[in-house]
């Protein structure tokens, strides 16, 4: 009996001690620079457009890939990684932002909750908030409104250790519906009056969901598919916490199982003393 005790209280120490394993290597390989975010991209300004992005880490090497669709057809995107690194809790803006009540949340309203540019996720050449405008060298939606955009960026250790404060804001909406920009839609762009403000309001917006040590399935826009779920739980969570979660699951199990094991015993040692 004294032994089955022991094992009993081995298993029931040992249990914060496996679950502060499990959450260290996970916050450690964030830290190191390893691992994957989901963003899923919800309409602004009633663009209509949607998308997922995946932001993933290998040291100091940021690649971003994005999948969205709901742009306008034939025409540059601006798109950027907006937020802080200084630890600033910035988020996605909605349609109370339009202080002006003109009808358009235009950028500099919106900056206000998702911050200023910090990367500028151009097609080639710089990625600094000085290339925010560079449309010759932004992405351009197909002649469906869809846009793929893959790039591999070199980042400084702040974006590494703050890549979950961070999130994508993608540019560019058809006010007048006539598959343009063009100053009559909302007229001249705040940042910059000799660009419409159609090419500089923002058409979508998404947050990091969460952390993972390898990669998180990636929904089709198409479809709308999100990330798999697995025993009721999305795959977003199943990262940096999730794995602790199912770990503190599984020992919480065995703990109940050799309870019940223990309290036959006692029974039948009763039994047995009768």
């Amino acid at each position: 009996m004294i032994a089955k005790r022991t094992r009993h209280l081995a298993v029931v120490v040992a249990l914060p001690a496996a679950l502060a394993l499990t959450v260290g290597a996970s916050s450690q390989a964030v830290a190191q620079g390893t691992g994957a975010f989901q963003i899923n991209l919800a309409q602004l300004n009633n663009s209509g457009s949607k998308g997922t992005a995946m932001l993933s880490l290998q040291g100091r090497q940021l690649t971003v890939k994005i999948e969205s669709e709901g742009l306008v057809p034939g025409q540059p995107s601006a798109q950027h990684l907006h937020g802080s690194t200084d630890g600033h809790d910035f988020h996605c803006p909605d349609a109370s932002d339009d202080t002006n009540g003109d009808g358009v949340l235009n950028n500099t309203e919106a900056t206000v909750d998702y911050g200023d540019i910090n990367i500028s996720l151009t097609t080639k050449g710089p990625t600094d908030m000085k290339s925010g405008l560079a449309v010759d060298r932004m992405p351009v939606a197909n002649a469906q409104g869809k846009l793929s955009y893959e790039r591999t960026i070199p980042v400084s250790q702040d974006v590494v250790d703050h890549i979950k404060d961070l999130h994508i804001v993608q540019h560019g909406i058809d006010r007048n519906d006539n598959k343009k920009y063009d100053f009559e839609g909302a007229g001249k762009s705040e940042l910059d009056p000799k660009l419409p403000q159609e090419a500089t309001a923002p058409t979508n917006c998404g947050e990091v969901l969460g952390a993972a040590v390898g990669s998180i399935p990636v929904g089709g826009v198409e479809t709308g598919t999100g990330p798999v779920e697995e025993d009721g739980l999305p795959a977003a969570v199943l990262g940096a916490g999730g794995a602790a979660l199912v770990a503190t699951a599984g020992a919480l199990a065995l703990v109940r199982r050799r309870k019940n094991v223990l309290a036959a015993g006692r029974a039948g040692d009763n039994g047995a003393a009768a």
